[in-house]
């Protein structure tokens, strides 16, 4: 499994119906989709929450692959610490650059390693947890809020189908946090209801300032859902995207 960072409840619920099969994974295009792999023995569904926490994880490097969670001072983040870093990969199958693009490739590989703009957290385990894209991270009264989160939280309630969240232009606090939603066929619910639900789980700046209920999302060729697009109605004429 790929593309995006799964619902814990939704890879549950999957192994419960088809068994201990699945294998999500971390990757992307310039490592060949090689990165991370979170195996079946690091998937448990029942017991203490130190273990059970992991189906929200990317797992570990697969064989092969290095892995570091960088701060903004290039150091590593401390194992359990929350703190939040940039993923960097280093191995065999990572891209040596982009055709004809030197100053995209002098960007993105430095010091041998693959600068992938996504963010994790790592545990006291090892075990890395990704929390926005770089880009995505939601700047809110100068604090940063990390989309991820909040869609992990409200793709939980039981009327939600898909979720995305997004910050749009707030003349207060720079940016406020909304959510896109898709309910699921036949589901009601309402914008109090979904603050409600991420306000009884998310400490109270997190929760969505706005919910916005859509037919559908903007998706990419690989199924992820392109928050640009989202972003855009709110952005446009605007002289910053952030």
């Amino acid at each position: 499994m790929g593309g995006s960072p799964l619902p814990a409840p939704l890879l549950r619920r999957g192994r419960e119906i088809f068994g201990d099969v699945f294998f999500p994974r971390y990757g992307m295009t310039e490592t060949y989709s090689l990165g991370l792999l979170l195996d079946r023995q690091d998937q448990h569904s029942d017991g203490p929450e130190r273990l059970t926490r992991r189906l929200k994880s990317a797992g570990k490097p697969e064989p092969g692959m290095e892995c570091r969670v960088v701060n903004e001072q290039g150091e590593d983040v401390a194992w359990g610490s929350g703190e939040a870093g940039e993923i960097l990969l280093r191995g065999p199958t990572v891209c040596r650059g982009y055709w004809n693009l030197p100053e995209e490739t002098a960007n993105a590989l430095r010091d041998g390693w693959m600068h992938t703009g996504d963010m994790a957290t790592v545990d006291e385990d090892g075990y890395i947890y990704i929390v926005d894209r770089k880009k995505d991270i939601i700047i809110t009264g100068g604090i940063n809020v990390y989309s991820v989160e909040i869609e992990q939280v409200i793709a939980t309630h039981p009327a939600v189908s898909m979720v995305a969240v997004i910050g749009v232009p707030d003349e207060q606090w720079g940016e406020a946090i909304q959510s896109c939603v898709v309910l699921k066929p036949g589901q009601t619910t309402t914008e109090e209801e979904i603050i409600r639900w991420c306000r009884d789980r998310l400490a109270s700046y997190k929760k969505p300032k706005y919910v916005q209920f859509l037919t559908d999302m903007p998706l990419s060729g690989t199924g992820k859902i392109l928050k640009r697009v989202l972003r855009e109605r709110y952005w446009a004429g605007l002289d910053r995207k952030i």
